[in-house]
């Protein structure tokens, strides 16, 4: 499997219709209307496909963006959807895609900090951020630091608005993506880990759909071990956003 990132106003008609078959596959309550517009409102995405017969097994879709709190110039990466096939769940490829695609596209969306804007219904999806990244809220082992919770909070009602519970943290969609019943659940085995249990206290409605509001600041200085090595992998093989085609492989 191999990964493209590609900017979403070069998908192909194809690509995007083979997008919304595999979401609606993998989740119940996918609307063509509403993941349409939530497409049309982002600016990239990264693909994954089986190269032997390019079919698509999985994308995420990314907003950049360049805002301002309380005085400071800042950049966010907000994650739309997001699937992988769950053949290729055990695979490092969705990691390594992401933070080599945001190292590359963070040279053009260079005003101030940039920070991740991430909401997960899914343990999988917040587990990232412990491997990954050094920093990040809410976590278990230490409260959210003023500055950040108040940045947060910013970011979540700007971009979800009404949706946002502030109480709670989370984001209730009228139209929740929920993922099939076969899908769904956390492995006892994985509730031993205490990340994991802080995901299901915080979100105990995620397999309804709500989405815990996460925050990261995305910097060479905040990635763990793990992260460092996907920051410093080869991605010299194309231009990703200069060149034609703007369809470039990433991730072999």
């Amino acid at each position: 499997m191999k990964s493209y990132l590609v900017s979403t106003k070069d998908l192909s008609k194809e690509d995007m219709e083979d997008m919304y078959l595999l979401l609606s596959t993998h989740f119940r309550g996918v609307k063509r209307n509403i993941f349409d517009a939530d497409l049309a409102n982002k600016n990239w995405v990264i693909l994954f496909k089986d190269e032997k017969v390019e079919k698509m097994q999985g994308f995420s879709t990314l907003l950049i963006y360049k805002t301002k709190f309380e005085g400071e110039s800042l950049s966010v990466v907000y994650s739309g959807d997001t699937i992988i096939d769950p053949s290729a769940w055990s695979s490092s490829i969705l990691s390594r895609a992401w933070i080599t695609s945001v190292n590359r596209l963070r040279y053009d969306y260079c005003q101030g900090k940039l920070y991740w804007l991430l909401i997960s219904s899914g343990y999988r999806t917040y587990r990232f951020l412990p491997i990954f990244w050094q920093e990040f809220y809410p976590r278990y082992d230490t409260p959210t630091p003023e500055y950040t919770s108040r940045l947060l909070e910013f970011l979540a009602c700007d971009r979800f608005g009404r949706y946002y519970d502030r109480q709670a943290g989370v984001v209730r969609f009228p139209y929740p993506q929920i993922l099939h019943e076969s899908l769904q659940g956390i492995p006892s085995e994985r509730l031993l880990d205490p990340h994991i249990q802080f995901f299901e206290m915080r979100n105990p409605n995620h397999l309804q759909g709500d989405e815990l509001v996460c925050l990261t600041e995305i910097s060479e200085q905040n990635l763990t071990r793990a992260g460092r090595r996907m920051w410093f992998a080869d991605y010299s093989a194309a231009e990703i956003y200069k060149d034609k085609p703007r369809l470039a492989s990433m991730v072999p």
